[in-house]
C-alpha cells in the first residue's frame, strides 16, 4: 500500500541547543544538567513526526550550506525525501533553556540571509513539487530577505492550484499568510490575540476572533491552548478536546507535533473527532519528553482514549 505522500517547508530551519537545570537565573553562570543539539525548525519537526507515524515526507525550504551535516543525517535517518535549497552561510542556532517546573526560555538567534536567487530556487522547487503532492505543511518563521508577503504568495498559488496548505507561523508573516487562503491555521491563543491586537482571555473571545479569520476562505481554523486543549472551527461548528493531565517535561515542539497529527488525520481520511482525539493525543505526549519524535505508538493510543471530546456551541 502506497503511503500518504506530504510536503513540509521550513523556510528558517534551525539547530536547537536545549538544555534542562533546575532554575536559570539571569545575569550569572547558569550550569545545565544536560544537553542536547539537534536539527529543528517548525516544518523540520512536523516532518519527523509524520515520518515517524508512516508518511511519504519531502521535506524543503531554505537551508544554511555551512552546517547542513546534521539535517542531512536527520533526513537520512528518516528516510524522508531532502528537497532543500542550499543556501551560503550557517542556519541559526535557538537556545531552549528548560527549567525543572517546565517553563522554557528561548534566545533565537538570527538565520541566513537569502538573496532573490535563492527565492527564487525554492519557488521553482515549491511548484516543482505541487506537480506530484497535495498537501503542504508550511510552518515557521521567515529567514531575512524573504518578506512575508512573498510567502503570503505561495500559499495563494498553492491554494489555487486546489493543495491544502496547513500554515503556521507568528507575527507579520502569520498576519500576511491569513490571507491567502490557507486550507489550516493554527495560532495558539496567543498568536491569535497577537493578531486581534488585543489580549483574548475568554474561550468566547477566542471563537469570535477564529470566526473571522474562517470568513477569510480558512477552511479549518485550529487555536490550540496548551494544557486546556484545542478548539477547532471547520464547516461542521466548533469541535474542543482536553487532554488527560501530563507530567510535563518539556512543551517544545507540542504545537508542531499537534499540526502533524492533524495532517496524519487528513492523510488517512478521518472524521475531524477521531482526527483531534489523535492530534490532541500526540501534542500532550510531546511535552511529557524532551526532543520531537513518536517514540511509541501505544502510547498514543493509551493517551487518546483519555481525550475528551466536546461540541461548543458557537
Amino acid at each position: 500500500m502506497n503511503k500518504p505522500k506530504v510536503v513540509t517547508v521550513t523556510l528558517n530551519p534551525a539547530l536547537d541547543l536545549t538544555g534542562s537545570l533546575s532554575v536559570l537565573t539571569a545575569g550569572t553562570v547558569n550550569l545545565v544538567e544536560s544537553g542536547s543539539l539537534h536539527p529543528a525548525g517548525k516544518g523540520v519537526n512536523v516532518a519527523k513526526v509524520l515520518a515517524e507515524l508512516g508518511a511519504d515526507v519531502t521535506v524543503t525550504g531554505l537551508l544554511g550550506a555551512d552546517n547542513q551535516e546534521p539535517f542531512c543525517q536527520l533526513f537520512e535517518q528518516l528516510g524522508v525525501q531532502d528537497a532543500f535549497v542550499r543556501v551560503n552561510g550557517a542556519s541559526r542556532i535557538n537556545v531552549k533553556l528548560v527549567e525543572q517546573d517546565g517553563r522554557v526560555s528561548d534566545i533565537n538567534f538570527p538565520g541566513v540571509e537569502v538573496s532573490a536567487d535563492d527565492v527564487a530556487a525554492f519557488e521553482k522547487t515549491l511548484f516543482s513539487l505541487a506537480e506530484s503532492h497535495d498537501v503542504f505543511v508550511m510552518a515557521g518563521s521567515l529567514p531575512r530577505g524573504l518578506s512575508p508577503e512573498q510567502c503570503a504568495e505561495w500559499i495563494a498559488e498553492l491554494h489555487r492550484q486546489g493543495k491544502h496548505v496547513y500554515f503556521d507561523s507568528s507575527k507579520a508573516a502569520l498576519a500576511a499568510g491569513l490571507n491567502a487562503s490557507p486550507w489550516l491555521v493554527k495560532p495558539n491563543d496567543e498568536e491569535l490575540s497577537d493578531w486581534a491586537g488585543r489580549e483574548l482571555t475568554t474561550d468566547a473571545e477566542l471563537q469570535t476572533v477564529a470566526e473571522q479569520l474562517a470568513e477569510n476562505d480558512i477552511a479549518n481554523v485550529v487555536v490550540s491552548l496548551g494544557a486546556k486543549g484545542v478548539m477547532w472551527l471547520n464547516q461542521d461548528g466548533w469541535l474542543r478536546s482536553q487532554p488527560p493531565k501530563m507530567q510535563v517535561v518539556s512543551t517544545v515542539g507540542a504545537g508542531d507535533t499537534l499540526v502533524a497529527g492533524l495532517c496524519w488525520g487528513q492523510l488517512n481520511q478521518w472524521n475531524k473527532e477521531e482526527t483531534l482525539r489523535f492530534a490532541t493525543a500526540l501534542s500532550a505526549l510531546a511535552v511529557s519528553q524532551v526532543g520531537v519524535g513518536v517514540e511509541d505508538i501505544n502510547q498514543v493510543l493509551s493517551v487518546k482514549e483519555n481525550v475528551q471530546i466536546s461540541r461548543v456551541n458557537a
